[in-house]
């Protein structure tokens, strides 16, 4: 990554809105911003980013580039929310290596608290070192502006266009600032950083599933579900069930992908940005899903109560964003270059 196209409808304003990020290769440059919605103004810039910056702690750098989203197999085995394939080019990014743990959750969740911020659910966890669960959407996006606050970032999340209002209380629809500070993949990022740099596989790491790779609802075809389920017995993997629900397990547990993240199928479901929606067949640039929506906001990567059809990475699913669950968690995002 060498460049980052950014805009504002004011030139006095600190927070320029990242479009994308690309190698400007020429001068002069055409850019089209086809996605501008009516203004009396708009400014863009250019700026230049260290190629070589290092992922900040915790998190692994997912490359620019593109990728085929979307259901690569048999289209019969999944569900036709998961096709037409379409070529989606998604900027660099940087992604938490792991689902965040209820540890990491308490940590900012008490700052935030001490710092004006208000949540639906105080959120869960079987230990400490397991991933945070029964928390909303809201409070996963207000938890990563805490996040951000609390290192000191300028956060993602905003009450207002102007993006001068941080999202601290409430469940609203918040304004994004794409460039900066903490924040929820959008579902094209999550699948392209699920597929670990691979393409044509079922998930993040090959075709079949086991409970050596992921911690998910057993149910092989010896059993009457699924050919590419090859454990060798059904049901949840006794090795977790000890304490009673949820059957979670510690994050980091089963081995990474490509892009060195962990978790990307199995144990909790996560949280995505996008309102759920249907495909388009045309190519795509960093989408972002439906401006609204009345389905839920998109979860993704299966989790410890669902089958191994759920853990597949082009499955989709979809949840009130009000809504709460003890297999629903979340991870974190940050803009390549900070």
């Amino acid at each position: 990554i060498t460049n980052q196209i950014q805009c504002s409808t004011n030139l006095g304003h600190s927070n320029w809105v990242v479009l994308t990020n690309l190698l400007v290769a020429q001068s002069p440059y055409w850019f089209v911003d086809v996605a501008a919605p009516p203004a009396s103004q708009r400014f863009y810039r250019v700026a230049a980013l260290a190629a070589s910056t290092p992922p900040p702690s915790g998190m692994a750098l997912i490359p620019a580039g593109s990728f085929t989203m979307g259901n690569c197999m048999d289209p019969s085995e999944g569900y036709s929310d998961e096709l037409p394939l379409h070529t989606v080019y998604v900027s660099a990014f940087y992604m938490d290596a792991n689902l965040v743990s209820y540890s990491q959750w308490q940590t900012v969740y008490s700052w935030a608290i001490a710092h004006g911020y208000t949540f639906d659910y105080v959120g869960s966890g079987k230990a400490g070192t397991h991933p945070v669960q029964t928390i909303d959407w809201y409070d996963c996006v207000k938890w990563c502006n805490a996040r951000s606050e609390k290192e000191g970032r300028v956060p993602a999340y905003y009450t207002d266009a102007g993006l001068s209002v941080r999202y601290r209380t409430g469940d609203v629809a918040p304004y994004v600032n794409w460039g900066t500070g903490y924040r929820l993949p959008t579902e094209a990022e999550w699948e392209k950083a699920a597929r670990g740099g691979a393409s044509g596989q079922r998930f993040p790491w090959g075709s079949t599933i086991s409970w050596s790779q992921a911690n998910y609802y057993a149910d092989p075809l010896s059993g009457g579900g699924y050919a590419y389920d090859v454990n060798p017995t059904s049901g949840y993997d006794p090795a977790w069930t000890s304490g009673g629900y949820p059957y979670t397990t510690p994050v980091g547990t089963f081995a990474a992908n490509g892009y060195g993240l962990y978790d990307m199928a199995g144990n909790v479901w996560q949280w995505c940005w996008d309102w759920y929606g249907s495909y388009s067949s045309g190519s795509q640039t960093d989408p972002r899903g439906p401006t609204s929506g009345s389905v839920g906001r998109v979860d993704r990567g299966g989790s410890w109560l669902f089958y191994a059809f759920n853990c597949r990475t082009a499955d989709r699913g979809s949840i009130n964003p009000t809504y709460g669950y003890n297999n629903l968690g979340f991870r974190s995002v940050l803009p390549a270059g900070q």
